[in-house]
């Protein structure tokens, strides 16, 4: 099948392509250095270059806490315009198939954990990363819209937080396992992170992740969204202790209160995803970090994540 990927360059986006073309189907892959999806002429452009038969939409502005707070506005505009631009490419085209990766940012700041889709709409998301979130959520409005007018199928996953081989590493705007990975070893004596320590969260990894996407496209078609997790949550705290073990680091931990947790908790329930589409997250937590940190510690120069 023709399947366009965007963001094919980034993290996700990079292994959901290693695994299409595994599975025989050709890829067009969808850069940032290629293709502005914000700008329109740009989106059309890549439709035309592609001629996809099924879309992949990861592409997106993202990154930790610090990203977010600089960049609320870019984040919400750039992520907004790329989804709009893609539905209504996707329609224009009549394309047979639209997958679109949401974000766990989209749930309400005190949603009862797990989280469950029935959820997504009671509240208002963490302050820190609601403008990422509430346009990420309006590209469910979109599909759902897009589907009811139009036939569009498109439907809407929403995965918990991601990490593996080849994650942004750049503490600028990583996510907290890669910044928590780099520092780490990049700092023997002593790190600083930021909150307390308390929040927890569920970590997916990234070829879970991709699995899951694959089967969404191949079994799935409805239009509500679903969550893709693991069930499994752990505090920051537990888990820099776990990192700090698993890199080797013995320096103090030093907390700084003065920074913002972020959402408290989070954790998915994932047995939608179960039984609408048999997916199931195989990888345990600790053997996943180990991937990871070896990944990091054998590509170290590459410390920045690859253009999306």
């Amino acid at each position: 099948m023709k399947t366009l990927v965007t963001g094919g360059g980034g993290f996700l986006g990079s292994h959901l392509v290693e695994r299409l073309r595994a599975d025989g189907h050709d890829v067009y892959v969808a850069r940032r250095a290629d293709y502005d999806l914000t700008r329109w002429e740009d989106a059309e452009r890549l439709f035309k270059d592609a001629q996809p038969e099924r879309v992949f939409h990861l592409a997106g502005e993202v990154g930790g806490i610090g990203a977010n707070r600089v960049n609320p506005g870019r984040f919400w505009y750039a992520n907004l315009m790329m989804g709009a631009h893609v539905l209504e490419l996707s329609r224009e085209q009549g394309l047979g198939k639209l997958v679109i990766a949401g974000t766990v940012c989209a749930y309400p700041k005190f949603a009862p954990v797990p989280f469950h889709e029935d959820d997504l709409w009671n509240g208002y998301p963490e302050e820190t990363n609601a403008p990422y979130g509430v346009a990420k959520k309006s590209l469910l409005v979109g599909a759902q819209s897009y589907r009811e007018q139009y036939g569009l199928d498109s439907i809407f996953l929403l995965p918990a937080n991601l990490y593996g081989p080849r994650d942004n590493f750049d503490l600028e705007t990583s996510h907290v396992i890669p910044g928590l990975i780099r520092k780490m070893l990049d700092n023997p004596d002593r790190v600083t992170l930021w909150g307390d320590g308390s929040p927890t969260r569920e970590f997916l990894y990234v070829d879970d992740c991709v699995e899951g996407l694959v089967l969404a496209a191949e079994r799935y078609d409805g239009a509500e969204p679903v969550n893709l997790g693991t069930g499994a949550e752990i505090s920051i705290r537990e888990l820099a202790e776990q990192i700090a073990e698993l890199t080797g680091f013995e320096g103090e931990i030093e907390w700084d209160a003065s920074m913002p947790n972020g959402q408290p908790r989070r954790s998915l329930d994932a047995s939608k995803a179960r039984e609408l589409f048999g997916f199931e997250a195989r990888m345990p937590l600790r053997e996943g970090l180990e991937r990871t940190i070896a990944w990091y510690r054998e590509h170290a120069g590459a410390t920045a994540g690859a253009p999306l």
